[in-house]
């Protein structure tokens, strides 16, 4: 990772989550200052010398308070999920971009590195290997992908000679501290189901590696401002088939493999009967199953990476079976697997 001659003053918006506390870590460790703007306050955060700003992103008042004085944002900060209202989505992931593309613009940040996903491109169907080409889904059947799809857009069109910005889309980051993907399937062990014949390939991307790419990023619109304005995949770029990621991390945690199943227009119908009845009776909590999980766990979806590694020079560098090692060990660590 190229080192910065000097130090840089950096935000990570959404900086004590997953992502955006491994970008500060890193941060830190080569030398930058860094400034978070999270809702909350993390002492992980206090104990590596990060200034913690408390705010939501949707208000703009906020969003200025912790751009002062910065040379650099990644905004990593989101709502993520499969399910809920759709203004909540629109707020945090909308109107939350719109304020730090606007602070960035107002405050003369030159930089601007934005944390999309796969999945605004994501159509329901197999997608073996497409680039950066491929267009925008003209269909979307849950509010994170809608609402992230339109900031990637409002992202990309903000690049000027002033702000120069990139997009990266992640693909499913995991590893040690994951908070997001790896409880939710260890909690739901003993109820997961394979959907569909289990033999569809996805890529993931494993904490570190996202770290470096965003980091890469950064660096690269300070060499290369010709780069500004696009968009880049980025992953292990190693395919392997969902539901052996799943047991993969099932093991990790010490526990069994998947080993019921259900056929995909099954999970499908299930998933639209569950939309249909948790909105008409206003229920707030998540569906086991709706439309766009079903799709998601039973295609192919994985994502050529070259531009990545022409443009940033991007080349992961912890591989899948390093990651799962590494997983097993930290859940073995905080006494989530058993010794």
């Amino acid at each position: 990772m190229n080192k910065q001659d000097k130090p840089q003053r950096v935000l990570v918006t959404g900086g004590g989550g997953f992502l955006g506390s491994g970008i500060a870590q890193r941060l830190i460790a080569r030398g930058d200052r860094v400034r978070s703007l999270s809702r909350g306050f993390y002492p992980k955060l206090q104990a590596l010398g990060v200034e913690q700003v408390q705010g939501d992103i949707s208000e703009s008042s906020a969003v200025q308070q912790a751009c002062q004085g910065v040379d650099l944002v990644f905004h990593t900060a989101a709502k993520a999920g499969i399910w809920g209202a759709y203004d909540d989505y629109y707020r945090t992931n909308v109107v939350g971009t719109r304020n730090v593309i606007k602070a960035c613009q107002q405050l003369n940040i030159s930089r601007l590195v934005y944390t999309s996903t796969p999945s605004v491109v994501f159509n329901g169907k197999d997608m073996a290997g497409v680039d950066e080409s491929v267009p925008y889904s003209k269909k979307f059947d849950a509010p994170y992908p809608q609402t992230k799809a339109q900031a990637e857009q409002e992202i990309l069109s903000a690049a000027s000679h002033k702000l120069k910005t990139i997009a990266l889309r992640p693909h499913l980051i995991w590893g040690p501290e994951d908070n997001h993907l790896v409880p939710r399937i260890l909690a739901r062990a003993h109820r997961l189901k394979q959907v569909g014949d289990g033999k569809n390939l996805i890529d993931t991307i494993y904490i570190d590696n996202a770290v470096d790419a965003h980091l890469l990023a950064a660096d690269a619109l300070e060499n290369r401002p010709d780069i500004a304005g696009r968009v880049y995949f980025i992953s292990n770029n190693e395919p392997m088939p969902l539901w052996e990621i799943v047991n993969r991390i099932l093991d990790a945690g010490g526990l069994p493999p998947v080993r019921r199943s259900i056929h995909k227009s099954m999970a499908l119908a299930v998933g639209s009967a569950l939309e249909f009845t948790y909105k008409m009776f206003h229920i707030s909590a998540e569906p086991q199953m709706t439309r766009f999980v079903a799709q998601e766990l039973s295609t192919t979806h994985w994502f050529n990476i070259q531009a990545a590694q022409r443009d940033l020079g991007y080349h992961p560098q912890v591989t899948m079976e390093q990651g799962f090692d590494r997983l097993k060990q930290w859940l073995k660590t905080i006494g989530k697997a058993p010794n």
